[in-house]
């Protein structure tokens, strides 16, 4: 039985209708993705590739599932180590490297707090953030911009007890990850010991309005996300998807981690530095045979300014964008030159996928698309009314004292 088949009682829908009315995901009340999707794919298919990883230099790794187990353990037993237990939060600035797919999933398996940055932070950030969420522990890249904010933090920030750095570079009074969970006593499998309801994943919003606020999201998170990966990204057993997302931003859990591995997709990891390069991001595309991509709409707009029959994309299947508005004359340019249409989406940190344009329903450049079911969503006015089409309102979600699957604690 395919991985998916586990949690959803129907998994074709002839259309947007039967979509809304017969969707339902099944909700396991221990529910840990890291056990019960790594691991399993472990135990089941152990030589599929979990993730396949490249960078602007040439460099290629893939991880495979009893890889991704092996690895996973290690880490797990090197932070309860170092005294990270359930409920802790664990700051990731980690890029695109490799190891914030291992570190989120080891997270995962000793019940800790994953809270993904950006490197973009700046010390105060890191200072900020460290006070409000009582983060225990940061794992981060060897990067010496990024490791000088946080040393410059670490001494205004009470409740960091480890900093941990993936390398070349690791400072003094620094732990070294690998060096660290190689010589890590055997772990041992905690599976079962957390509700779904518990504590998972935390980020912070980007602060539109005064200071960064912290989400919460528990256990039941990744399994929000297969109408993400499968109903959105339109993603089969074995697709190659690629999203263009930093590991900071909460793009990343839904384009290139829960959902997907959940469907049975490898995540592809295109890691580069300094601006982006739509040639290199192309060639990536075309080598390593990319079916699914999904991409913000300015990295569409600098793509069909490039020569695209330089490049072989007939393995790409199928295309959508969000985090900004679409135009539809790079909708019309891209459908033009691959003869590909783009689907859009829109959700926020504190949910999954809100809106979206699923393969049963047509494109609309402009629009952001239909109602996901696990929403009751409306458009009103500031009275609270239902607004007619045409016009302008706010978008709203009904609770109605209930609680939608994917949308954040508190």
């Amino acid at each position: 039985m395919a991985m998916i088949d586990k949690y959803l009682e129907q998994t074709a829908f002839s259309s947007y209708e039967d979509f809304m009315q017969h969707f339902k995901v099944r909700v396991p009340a221990d529910f840990n993705f890291a056990y019960d999707v790594v691991d399993a794919y472990a135990e089941s298919e152990p030589n599929k590739d979990a993730v396949i990883w490249t960078n602007d230099k040439g460099d290629v790794k893939h991880l495979t599932y009893s890889e991704y187990k092996r690895y996973s353990d290690m880490f797990a037993s090197y932070f309860l180590q170092l005294g990270i237990r359930r409920g802790d939060c664990v700051m990731l600035i980690l890029k695109r490297r490799l190891e914030w797919w291992i570190t989120m999933v080891a997270l995962h398996k000793i019940g800790a707090i994953a809270v993904p940055a950006t490197h973009l932070l700046t010390d105060k950030d890191i200072i900020y953030r460290c006070h409000e969420a009582g983060i225990r522990m940061i794992v981060s890249v060897g990067d010496v911009v990024v490791l000088r904010n946080i040393i410059r933090a670490r001494a205004y920030c009470p409740t960091l007890k480890h900093c941990v750095s993936i390398g070349p570079v690791v400072p003094q009074r620094w732990e070294n990850l690998w060096q660290g969970a190689m010589l890590a006593p055997k772990f041992y499998s905690q599976k079962g010991q957390n509700k779904v309801t518990d504590d998972f994943l935390l980020y912070f919003t980007s602060g539109t309005s005064a200071e960064p606020k912290m989400v919460m999201h528990d256990h039941a998170y990744p399994l929000a996300h297969i109408i993400t990966a499968k109903y959105w990204h339109n993603l089969r057993n074995n697709a190659l998807h690629l999203t263009v997302a930093d590991t900071g931003w909460g793009k990343a859990v839904w384009g290139k981690f829960y959902g997907q591995m959940i469907c049975g997709a490898t995540v592809f990891v295109y890691d580069f530095e300094g601006r982006f390069n739509p040639q290199a991001m192309l060639r990536a595309v075309q080598d390593f045979k990319v079916t699914s991509f999904c991409a913000p709409p300015t990295v569409y707009r600098f793509m069909i300014q490039e020569d695209l029959g330089r490049f072989d994309l007939s393995h790409l299947e199928y295309c959508t964008t969000a985090g900004e508005a679409l135009n539809p004359n790079v909708f019309d340019e891209w459908k033009q030159k691959t003869g590909i249409m783009i689907y859009e989406s829109y959700g926020q940190t504190e949910t999954t996928l809100v809106l979206g344009t699923y393969p049963f329903v047509k494109p609309r450049p402009g629009s952001m698309g239909m109602p996901n079911p696990q929403y009751d969503v409306d458009v009103v006015d500031s009275e609270g009314n239902h607004c007619k089409p045409g016009e302008h309102g706010n978008l709203v979600i009904r609770t109605k004292g209930h609680h939608p699957l994917g949308r954040f604690k508190e």
